[in-house]
């Protein structure tokens, strides 16, 4: 039997033009997610390997410079501390569970250092919040994981914030996390080598859709809710995008040209609830986001979600999440602590 032999067969051809490989430094995030750093890793590492030359090098950094633990529990080996690195580096920093602990005054301070420098800076999954709270996505288009958009909006008014899978805005570069950053880097070695090398990376990956910063990072309306019917992904949409300020079922049917009764009839039939309950289920999720994620007061999230009264807010939540507002607040500090 011949044995197998893993040698770095030359698919495309690279030319040489002397310069030395492109570094990336990746800087993690206490309980970073590992999908998003497995996913911008290796397309770089395939890169090399495909061309048959070294056109990129990375090195992983860490407050301590000593090793660092995943969401998942795996723990990494760290290159380095947050020390200088070179000005024509890139400098991509993981983040994933409670991105806020994460983002120590010690790594924002860095940050700022080294973006006065000239270093281009991304932020893969949550971590756009740890540019922003370094101030370095202020006046630029970002995007961050859809599960931490309400956040993120009521905090960064000076970021435009999307809902892309990827953006790339200057020399600042944000991800919406899980496989997007296997778009951001195929982008990237599209940009520094060309389109052939980067469907050879995605051929070596299985990634047979590359989407690039024009694509959505969530589902279709009709995907998320398992139906498709123009109408009623028409009126969830509009219900998305009005959670402060909510509409009412008869405006919203007017809105789709229905009657009240024939909207009714429509989320009875293929969601099994009322608009206004299936609205209300909407607002306590970014409620609950909020109360998550943020240091906002249970009175600014009930405003932020739509709702006038503390005291019916407070009684909406605890008949969804069998919890009120404020132990849901004091349970989220008490996991953070530990």
């Amino acid at each position: 039997m011949t044995p197998f032999h893993d040698t770095p067969e030359i698919l495309v051809d690279v030319a040489d033009d002397g310069s030395r490989p492109r570094r990336f430094v990746f800087v993690l995030l206490d309980r970073f997610t590992m999908l998003c750093f497995a996913c911008a890793i290796e397309p770089l590492r395939i890169a090399n390997r495909v061309s048959g030359k070294t056109l990129y090098s990375w090195t992983i950094a860490g407050e301590g410079g000593d090793r660092i633990s995943c969401s998942n529990g795996v723990e990494f080996m760290l290159d380095m501390d947050l020390e200088e690195v070179n000005r024509d580096d890139t400098v991509l920093v993981c983040g994933g569970i409670d991105v806020q602990s994460a983002t120590t005054r010690r790594l924002i301070n860095w940050l700022r250092r080294e973006a006065r420098r000239g270093v281009t800076m991304g932020g893969l999954c949550t971590a756009g919040y740890t540019l922003a709270q370094a101030g370095l996505l202020d006046g630029k288009r970002a995007t961050i994981h859809w599960e931490n958009q309400d956040s993120f909006i009521e905090e960064f008014d000076a970021v435009t914030l999307t809902k892309s899978v990827f953006v790339m805005d200057g020399n600042r570069i944000t991800t919406a996390g899980g496989t997007a950053s296997i778009d951001l880097m195929l982008k990237i070695i599209a940009d520094d080598h060309g389109e052939e090398l980067a469907g050879a990376v995605a051929d070596q990956l299985i990634y047979s859709a590359i989407r690039t910063d024009q694509d959505t990072q969530r589902l279709s309306i009709p995907t998320r809710i398992g139906v498709r019917h123009p109408k009623l992904s028409q009126v969830i949409q509009i219900m998305e995008q009005n959670l402060e300020e909510p509409i009412s079922p008869a405006l919203l049917a007017k809105d789709v040209a229905l009657s009240t009764r024939q909207l009714e009839r429509l989320f009875r039939r293929y969601l099994n609830r009322s608009p206004k309950r299936y609205y209300m289920e909407l607002r306590l999720q970014k409620a609950r986001n909020l109360l998550m994620q943020t240091d906002m007061s249970v009175i600014n999230v009930a405003l932020a979600c739509g709702f006038t009264s503390p005291s019916h807010f407070s009684k909406c939540y605890r008949a969804h999440y069998h919890t009120t507002p404020y132990r849901e607040r004091g349970a989220q500090s008490s996991r953070l602590s530990v």
